[in-house]
């Protein structure tokens, strides 16, 4: 017996919308194609018992694809609907990115769970259910499974050398969680350790012990699509005693599974250029169509065939052994797909004779630079205060989805201001994932080879290794700093060295937080929103980790002007230039902007 992913996954959005507003209703007993459709169809216009009867089995078969296409275009309607409801005003083709085709892409052309399991021995099935049946609460267990999951997936799914991860990296653990696991999909502790659904945290202001914190629009609305797809497979885990018989190979596959790294379950569709087209669109890497310069190489506008205009970042120091890890993190990357992140093209890896191996990622080209070149070039118009609090919102927005609507979580490593580009309409995005990595679940923390910019590198990754989702927390607080004082993250003046953490946490104890902002800021606010966003970027700055809120705190705190203390509570002065340099400065790995 084998149970179809693709027909019946497109159950997910009426039982996600079930899910929010009629618990109880009994799921299997309805069936959410609206054959009313099809009824009114033929009343009107032809009468199939009259019909020539070898055209009677034709008409129910294009009956059924009517009746599919019409559930598609309802369902995707109802879904978007469903989410401004929820999560106020959001629109997830707008906003996150999403597509109908969410509804029907698929992995490998695999249909059933028979085709599935056939993939794998049965020495694999059965160790995959000997390490992932009991509950997944208990966080060894957890982990474990996550670990045996993600590298089944890599070797006996795809193959140690394939590139197509986006479109399969989760059909592995929405099998486990319907098939192996003894608890089923919509378990707390299943929900938690594979999807990283959690209750909802609360974060303490002055004017409320216990104010609730929600998670920002994208994050709430991928952890939505995620909880109804796990209770489709769930419930069709059962409904499949129903469909014993296999369907035909005219079944079209109408859904994606992949909702594991990439939260809009769609494929990155990553092109791998030829080097002659990467030369083509840069004039052959012309030195005029330089637009950026780091220790990882130079960036080059370049324009593709069809017009579109691209940014292409060419790294130095490579070798073709590590090409199938690149290919791999770049596909990944590409496909975690948010308004407030920059959209990833395409790569190339190639050998040129005395040029030796190359190494290229080709993204989106952003006309209006980085906030670093319009905060301190030289001759650029001051950005206003609605702007810059434009851009503290789409960048907590962009490292938000980041740590928590993706899976596993990436961890950026080297947020700050040249690393955040603006669009046509000022509207930020993240850039450089060069060096991000990917956390493991329940890890509090990952020791690691430093890698970041003096400046905005938090004081546990500088020093200990240790890094977490909130070692970006504190480069966001950095960044913000940046914004609200218009200086640089680090500074030598006269052979001395500052941080701007250290000038901003001193003017915050002694009760001068407004002394920070930047003098002739166009259209500023009101004083108290503009402290409060000192007090939000020093929060996020403090040199104690634990003491860091996340970033869903962060853009909510950003979206509702929510209070925090004028000055958090056991604040060490830890990130003192004399103590924390000597650290920054050694030269493994880490830079200068």
């Amino acid at each position: 017996m084998s149970l179809s992913f693709s027909a019946h996954s497109q159950l997910v959005i009426v039982l996600m919308a079930s899910m929010f507003h009629s618990p109880a209703a009994n799921m299997e007993t309805s069936c959410p194609l609206n054959f009313n459709v099809l009824r009114a169809l033929y009343q009107v216009h032809l009468k199939p018992a009259s019909l020539y009867m070898p055209f009677q089995c034709r008409y129910a078969a294009e009956g059924i694809r009517i009746l599919r296409s019409e559930y598609l275009r309802v369902c995707w309607e109802s879904y978007r609907n469903l989410i401004r409801e929820l999560v106020d005003g959001v629109d997830v083709e707008t906003f996150c990115g999403f597509r109908s085709e969410l509804i029907w892409d698929t992995c490998l052309n695999i249909t059933t769970s028979e085709t599935f399991e056939n993939r794998f021995s049965k020495s694999v099935l059965l160790q995959m259910r000997s390490i992932c049946e009991n509950s997944w609460d208990n966080g060894v267990v957890c982990e474990s499974c996550m670990n045996y999951l993600v590298n089944l997936t890599k070797i006996d799914l795809l193959g140690p050398e394939s590139e197509d991860v986006s479109g399969c990296s989760s059909y592995l653990v929405m099998y486990a969680a319907a098939f192996v696991n003894k608890f089923g999909p919509t378990d707390p502790g299943t929900t938690k350790c594979l999807f990283r659904l959690d209750y909802p945290m609360r974060f303490t202001s002055s004017t409320s012990e216990h104010r609730r914190s929600m998670i920002s629009g994208t994050v709430l609305g991928c952890i939505i699509g995620i909880v109804g797809a796990l209770l489709a497979v769930g419930l069709l885990v059962i409904r499949s005693k129903k469909f014993e018989k296999k369907r035909g190979a005219s079944v079209i596959d109408e859904t994606s599974m992949d909702l594991g790294l990439t939260c809009n379950a769609r494929g990155s569709n990553l092109v791998k250029f030829k080097m002659d087209e990467i030369r083509k669109a840069t004039r052959n890497f012309s030195r005029h169509n330089i637009i950026g310069k780091g220790n990882f190489g130079n960036i080059y506008k370049g324009v593709l065939p069809d017009g579109t205009e691209v940014a292409c970042k060419r790294f130095k120091n490579v070798s073709a052994s590590g090409d199938a890890s690149f290919a791999h993190e770049v596909e990944v990357i590409a496909s975690v797909k948010h308004v407030n992140l920059v959209a990833l093209r395409g790569y190339c890896t190639s050998t040129v004779g005395m040029e030796g191996h190359q190494r290229i990622i080709v993204c989106d080209l952003m006309h209006n630079g980085s906030v670093y070149d319009h905060l301190f070039s030289s001759g650029t118009k001051k950005l206003s205060w609605p702007v810059r609090q434009k851009i503290a919102l789409g960048t907590a927005r962009g490292l938000a989805y980041l740590h928590n609507g993706v899976h596993p979580p990436i961890i950026h490593r080297d947020v700050k201001a040249s690393n955040i580009l603006l669009d046509r309409t000022l509207e930020p995005k993240l850039a450089d994932f060069g060096l991000a990595r990917f956390n493991s679940h329940e890890m509090t923390h990952l020791s690691t080879r430093v890698a970041g910019t003096l400046g905005y590198v938090a004081p546990e990754y500088a020093m200990f290794g240790q890094l977490s989702e909130r070692s970006d927390v504190y480069s966001f607080g950095v960044v913000l700093l940046e914004l609200l004082g218009g200086k640089r993250a680090y500074e030598e003046h006269e052979g001395k060295a500052s941080l701007l953490t250290d000038w901003a946490w001193l003017l915050v104890n002694e009760g001068r937080a407004l002394d920070i902002i930047e003098e002739d800021i166009p259209d500023l606010g009101p004083h108290e929103v503009v402290e409060q966003y000192v007090h939000i970027a020093v929060i996020c700055a403090h040199p104690i980790v634990h003491a860091r809120p996340r970033m869903e705190q962060v853009v909510n705190l950003l979206e509702t002007n929510s209070l925090v203390s004028s000055t958090p509570a056991n604040v060490i002065q830890t990130t003192t230039s004399q103590t924390l340099l000597p650290c920054l400065m050694d030269p493994i790995q880490t830079i200068k902007s």
